[in-house]
Order: structure tokens, then sequence, then C-alpha cells
């Protein structure tokens, strides 16, 4: 059940409370945490996704959401312990932080295996996501079989200069989230890779601590990044999404029905914001989300041959079987 603290705490943050009498007369009352804010596409479909589920359930099954994880102290590995320890019940996550705990939900992230986000899409529905959410499960978590809403293809995003080639990051300071992947192939490019989580992403750049960050378009917007950065290099180097994740031990107390009913709601509702991400992404580099920065393009195939180190310890790190679905959807990578 929701505490009165909690309770006050979701209204303190911002996040979605539904009626007290709602909440009361329930009889699975739960809370879900992202990391972006209340202005996204995420939020928005995670609201109607709890709504639907609300109705569908008469009343049955309560959500609260939480944009930028209620704003606790260490953000998603934070957030992260707390959905294993069942603290949090739904949670939203990329798999490059997800990897800190379940090693494979790196591979969403490898660089350059994905050429749009709807090819990742396809690889992550698919026998990929699959696997990932097996072992998902050995630690304690579910995952969604539709359940990978859409951040983007990533793009590098900073004050010093354009990358057009990899030597252009030789030095920079580059911002990366918690998980090695991310970090791996930064160094390979001569980068220096800055651990910052999310919420710190603005005030780092504002202060010098990084050059540069990596994140697709909309966390430009959303962040109001534009603020503090000049540059915009396309790269598109990696996919990221934002995995829904439920408490398995908490899942599995639930009645059939109404797992299925909630099942049914974060396909639909993924799919929903899927297109709303792909729109956002699509539309920043055009007329007014131009923001007064300066865009170019990149040639990938520079910077994929730099990485054939990185492929190599990563295709020993996550095992024949994970890399071989991987390649099956993303072609080779040697």
């Amino acid at each position: 059940m929701i505490s009165r603290r909690t309770f006050v705490g979701a209204a303190a943050s911002g996040a979605v409370t539904l009626f007290v009498r709602s909440l009361r007369a329930a009889e699975f009352n739960f809370t879900q945490y992202h990391n972006q804010t209340s202005e996204s596409s995420l939020h928005t479909r995670l609201i109607e996704m709890w709504t639907a589920i609300r109705t569908e359930t008469n009343g049955r099954v309560e959500g609260q959401v939480f944009p930028e994880n209620n704003k606790i102290s260490g953000s998603d590995p934070a957030a992260l312990k707390l959905l294993v320890t069942g603290e949090i019940h739904f949670f939203t996550l990329m798999g490059g932080i997800l990897g800190t705990l379940v090693l494979v939900a790196e591979v969403q992230q490898v660089p350059f295996a994905f050429r749009s986000a709807a090819h990742a899409h396809q690889a992550v529905d698919g026998p990929l996501g699959a696997y990932v959410r097996d072992e998902m499960a050995a630690r304690g978590i579910y995952g969604f079989a539709v359940g990978a809403f859409d951040n983007g293809m990533r793009q590098i995003t900073g004050t010093k200069r354009p990358i057009v080639r990899p030597g252009d990051l030789a030095g920079i300071r580059m911002r990366v989230p918690a998980g090695e992947m991310v970090a791996d192939t930064f160094k390979a490019f001569g980068a220096e890779p800055v651990v910052v989580n999310s919420a710190g992403i603005y005030d780092a750049l504002k202060t010098g601590k990084v050059d540069a960050q990596e994140n697709p378009l909309a966390l430009v917007e959303l962040f109001k990044l534009y603020e503090v950065v000049k540059f915009v290099s396309m790269t598109n180097h990696m996919w990221s999404g934002f995995n829904q994740l439920a408490h398995l031990p908490t899942w599995q107390r639930l009645p059939a029905e109404l797992r299925a009913t909630i099942d049914r709601n974060v396909a639909k509702f993924v799919r929903l914001q899927r297109e709303d991400q792909g729109r956002m992404n699509a539309t920043l580099r055009a007329g007014p989300g131009r923001r007064g920065l300066a865009f170019n393009d990149v040639d990938p195939a520079a910077f994929r041959r730099q990485l054939s180190g990185v492929y190599a310890k990563w295709k020993g790190a996550l095992g024949t079987k994970c890399w071989s679905l991987l390649e099956a959807s993303a072609g080779s990578l040697a």
C-alpha cells in the first residue's frame, strides 16, 4: 500500500496523484518511476496507460507516475535498487543502466548496431528482447514483451566543436550514463567518459564539468540543453529506449486477469509513445526546434571502423547466444 509520506511526496514532486477515495478502494496501489520530465511523451503516455488500467480493472489497480524519478538522490541507479527491493513497483530504464545489474541488457546499446529506432524496436520486440527478459527474471525483474518505450537514436551535442570524424572526440570530456558500453565506445574514440545522471546533465555542461553529452534530440529540448550547447552532430551512434520493468514478486502476486490487462496496455502505450518520440526527434532539427544550434551530419563508417575492439570485448562479455541474436537483427558486427 502507498504510505501517507509517499502520497504527499508525489503531490510535491508533480507526480500524477489519483483521487484519495480511489486509492483507498483499490486492491493494488503501484508506484511508477521514470527519468523524463513531466512534459515528455513518456510521462504523458504513462499517465494515460495507468488511467486506462484503472478503468479497465474497475478501480482494482491504481498507479502513481513520478517524473524525474521523484527527484530521488542517485536518479536511475538508485531507482533500480528500489525496484529490486520492491520499494517501487514499476520503472522505465535504458538498457545500459539496467546492464549494471543484468549484463545482457547492454546489448540494446551496442554502437551502430541499429540503423534507426524502428530497426531497434523490431529487435527488442523479438527473440533478442525475449532473451534479455529471461535474464531479467533471474534477477527479480519482470520485463514486458512489448515494453521498450522509445528514447531514440543518440546524437552528440557539445560546447567546443562539431564532431565530424572520430579524431574530433579526442580529449573531449563526454557525459555518459552509468554502464560500460557507452563508456567503452567513447574511450575508443579518445574521449574521456564522465558519468553524470540525467538530472545533472544541464549543470555539468554549464559548469564545464563535461564538454559534450550524447542523447536523442528530444532530450536536448526537454532538458533545455540548447541553452548550454552550441553544436549538434548527427552521429546516430546508438539507440536507447526506456524499458518498462516491474518488481517480479509484486507482478507474480497479481491475479492473471490483472496481469493480462497491464500487459495489453503497456504494449498499446509503448507503441503510441514510440510514434510521439519519433516525431519529436525528427522535427527538432527543423524550424524553431533548431534553437540556433549548429547541426552537422556524420558518416558513420569511420567511427565504426574504430570499434573492432569494443565489439570483440562485448561479444565475449554478452556471450555467443546473445551476440548471435543481435547479429540476426543487426547484421555482422565483426
